[in-house]
């Protein structure tokens, strides 16, 4: 209900697919936390299709195994966020048939790996994020910006459209009124607009940002149990399409019967009464409830 319909793992990536030395997207673990780096700060960390790979790659990898990372944090590389799709060398040209096709299937591919990840999804956009370097953030679920920032839904003045399921979720987060008038004209905009409109949380000063980020990455992973954060990461989104609020209640109640009788929380009860740290036995790998995904049923 709602959400563009997922893959399920069909055609992803297994792994990195590159050294650390020509990667595109590097990978740093510490803590419970997930770092994604977009590494082509020479190219504003334009997108190719290695950088799409890796990106799957990484998410899928997340999403499938990894119960020691609570929460994931997607940064550029030197003064850019990501400057949209690598079109070197495209001057004067048109898609050849099936090319412009390729590269809508990777940006779709990266939306859903980024939709169907089990795990919290933040975006410190700490440079210029324009094209599918704007449209691969709004399936994440928190969005914070360096007053640096600028943004573009730049496609009209390419003569092209969005892509990465983003018709689905920009005028959710900023309005149809926005969403259209960004759409229409194509224009950049800077970070106090993305603030004021609802595209980003929160404005930080550039060396501010990533601390900001890991901070509020770090509240989640520290706090929560990771169970509790997948099933209601997938009931808001997929529940904002629904026709009727009684439809979201009834998947509230499942989630809510289901966990009530979970170790998790036991565990959360005792803690706080306890004033301690909680520490959360469930596993998203092992222990999601039995009606998860609901989205598949008839």
């Amino acid at each position: 209900g709602g959400l563009p319909r997922a893959r399920h793992g069909a055609g992803r990536s297994t792994g990195a697919g590159a050294s650390a030395l020509n990667a595109r997207v590097l990978r740093q673990d510490a803590g419970g936390l997930c770092t994604l780096v977009l590494a082509r700060p020479d190219k504003l960390n334009a997108l190719d299709t290695q950088a799409f790979e890796e990106l799957d790659a990484h998410l899928a990898d997340l999403e499938q195994a990894t119960d020691s990372i609570g929460c994931v944090l997607l940064r550029g590389s030197g003064r850019g966020f990501c400057a949209g799709a690598d079109i070197k060398g495209r001057a004067g040209k048109t898609f050849e048939p099936g090319e412009r096709w390729a590269h809508s299937r990777r940006a779709r591919e990266l939306s859903y790996s980024i939709i169907e990840c089990k795990k919290p999804v933040i975006a410190a956009i700490n440079g210029p994020a324009v094209g599918v370097g704007i449209t691969m953030t709004l399936p994440m679920d928190i969005r914070l910006a360096s007053t640096e920032a600028r943004f573009g839904f730049v496609f009209a003045r390419r003569g092209i459209t969005p892509e990465a399921a983003s018709s689905w979720f920009l005028g959710r987060l900023v309005g149809m009124q926005t969403a259209l008038e960004w759409c229409f004209t194509g224009r950049l905009f800077n970070a106090q607009e993305a603030k004021d409109r609802g595209l980003v949380r929160s404005l930080h000063a550039p060396d501010e940002l990533l601390p900001a980020a890991r901070a509020l990455a770090r509240e989640i992973a520290d706090n929560t149990a990771p169970v509790s954060i997948a099933l209601p990461r997938q009931m808001l989104w997929r529940m904002s399409g629904q026709d009727h609020p009684m439809k979201a209640h009834q998947g509230d109640s499942r989630a809510i019967q289901a966990r009530g009788q979970s170790a998790d929380a036991r565990e959360g009860v005792s803690s706080f009464l306890e004033k301690r740290t909680p520490v959360y036995p469930n596993k998203v790998s092992t222990d999601m409830p039995d009606f998860f995904p609901w989205w598949d049923e008839p």
